[in-house]
């Protein structure tokens, strides 16, 4: 199970993760991912990981999607902060797009 909670300010839209990022949720994610970046105006979104519990295979390479388009990655236990900078290191050398790039 996994539930997601949008919170939008003037400066940023966050997207907070709570339960387990894999199997079908990984699609929830993304349609959730796709409707903040179809109405961003500023480019700047964010994911937050805080309350993940599991993230699969399939949840890491749609991490790594939305890190290279621009998504900041937040992480605070030891292993949410151990996948985020693996992420970070595999995409070292891109410049992740902004959100608004990605409005067509």
């Amino acid at each position: 199970m996994l539930r997601i909670s949008i919170t939008k300010n003037a400066n940023n839209t966050s997207l907070r993760l709570e339960g387990r990022l894999t199997g079908p949720w990984v699609g929830e994610l993304e349609r959730a991912w796709r409707a903040v970046a179809a109405e961003s105006t500023n480019g700047r979104a964010s994911v937050d990981l805080t309350d993940v519990t599991f993230v699969g295979e399939d949840g890491k390479r749609l991490l790594e999607t939305l890190y290279g388009e621009g998504a900041k990655l937040k992480a605070a236990s030891c292993a949410t902060r151990r996948l985020v900078d693996e992420i970070e290191h595999g995409l070292h050398g891109r410049q992740p797009r902004s959100l608004a790039a990605k409005s067509d």
